[in-house]
């Protein structure tokens, strides 16, 4: 190994180490609050990022119908509980958005046409369909047990992890998938070159650490 094929692995190990303690905040962040060991949440790094480069393929990805079936299933378990504490059938205007919510960025993304958008908009759709996921986890599998033991909790993070990950499987396939970078720009320094993928992979994760910190220091 010479030190050109050494740097060029340093820069990798260095911008994997900065989105990998990212990782290790939001786990330890979600841990905290809810004492859920959230095993899942590489699954919520490997949909975004192959859900962006579904969308830059110009394909309408499946999970928007992983997202509805999910958003249904809530309503559902919803509808039901006011049967049983109410009486009657009802549904209030926050739970008709939450179940309507998918169903119309399926509208938008059918109709797009996804390849040829600005990356930040296909930025921008990617967290519309992977953030909402979130909310309905702890909805569907981690409220009806959220006064359980931390091991019965952990035991219900591996029963959905193993679950997302045949799920990711089904919509993605088995097959690699490659997004195109932020910028293709490259700084020479000395005998190596800066890629400024990594620069910017270092500079977001910088600053979503030290916006989490100044938030939770100063609220």
């Amino acid at each position: 190994m010479n030190f050109q094929i050494a740097m060029f692995l340093g820069q990798d190990g260095v911008t994997n180490g900065a989105i990998y303690a990212l990782l290790a905040l939001s786990i330890l962040l979600v841990f905290t609050v809810t004492r859920v060991l959230f095993i899942p949440q590489g699954e919520f790094v490997a949909f975004g990022a192959l859900t962006m480069a579904a969308i830059q393929a110009g394909q309408a990805t499946a999970v928007v119908w992983l997202l509805a079936g999910m958003a249904v299933v809530e309503a559902t378990l919803d509808i039901l509980h006011r049967l049983r504490s109410q009486g009657r059938f009802s549904i209030d205007i926050l739970g008709f958005l939450k179940l309507a919510y998918p169903f119309a960025l399926a509208l938008v993304l059918y109709q797009l046409p996804l390849a040829t958008l600005p990356m930040a908009i296909q930025a921008v759709l990617t967290f519309a369909l992977i953030v909402p996921l979130g909310p309905l986890f702890y909805r569907l599998f981690y409220q009806p047990v959220a006064n359980a033991p931390v091991l019965v909790l952990l035991i219900v993070s591996i029963a959905v992890h193993v679950a997302m990950v045949g799920i990711g499987l089904l919509i993605f396939g088995p097959s690699g998938a490659k997004t195109l970078p932020f910028s293709d720009a490259s700084f020479p320094l000395g005998p190596i070159t800066l890629n400024s993928q990594t620069l910017w992979v270092i500079a977001a994760s910088l600053a979503l650490i030290i916006a989490l910190y100044q938030f939770f220091e100063r609220t």
